[in-house]
């Protein structure tokens, strides 16, 4: 599978070619719930293709923005879990058509002892989405609302690779803990300030 190749290069072959017979490739169009909180989490995935965004979300329908896994990248929360029925604390999500491979745990456990490229590479994996979740903590805790949007536009412009986001006021807010009206001032605050240009359907960001 070339997509392997180019995508996990830093997997040795014999690696590569397990995945291959023992995962599964899953086509996922946009918009498809992937995981969601409470649910036991028995396999891990590799983005092939698309993104998928991970939110977490309460009770009352609120969510929260973690980050999202592009071409390359492993489910971290998945990665560390064994076969002891764990359940999500996340929800994942399509934002894109996307093309995964999917690996039931029960082999990713023997890899872990058997690869070091996959013991690294789940380590490694590990650690980015740790040093993610500490932005966004940052994020909350020292900036304030204005500073928070601007961060979340930022990284979702360099995440899904266009200046033009498909997004919503209220699917902001909802991410940003926050209201839409708060969300749709500030953003014409933004708009005026030559930051960003507001479209019928979402968001141009020029410069933030």
């Amino acid at each position: 599978m070339n997509k392997l190749h180019q995508l996990f290069p830093q997997l040795e072959e014999a690696l590569r070619q397990e995945l291959q017979d023992k995962g599964s490739l899953m086509p996922v169009a946009s918009g498809t719930t992937l995981l969601q909180t409470g649910q036991n989490i028995r396999n891990t995935m590799l983005v092939l293709e698309g993104v998928i965004k991970l939110y977490r979300q309460d009770d009352e329908g609120n969510e929260f923005f973690v980050y999202y896994l592009e071409p390359g990248d492993g489910c971290a929360l998945s990665m560390v879990c064994d076969r002891s029925h764990q359940t999500s604390v996340i929800t994942a999500k399509a934002v894109s058509d996307a093309l995964l491979l999917v690996v039931p745990l029960e082999y990713t456990e023997i890899w872990m002892r058997e690869y070091r490229t996959w013991y690294n590479f789940v380590i490694n994996t590990y650690r980015k989405r740790f040093e993610e979740l500490l932005e966004t903590v940052d994020s909350i805790a020292f900036k304030n609302l204005d500073e928070r949007l601007e961060f979340y536009l930022r990284r979702h412009c360099k995440t899904l690779g266009t200046n033009t986001l498909n997004l919503t006021h209220t699917e902001i807010a909802q991410e940003l803990n926050s209201s839409r009206e708060v969300i749709s001032r500030l953003m014409k605050k933004l708009s005026e300030k030559g930051k960003i240009r507001l479209l019928k359907h979402g968001i141009e960001v020029l410069d933030v």
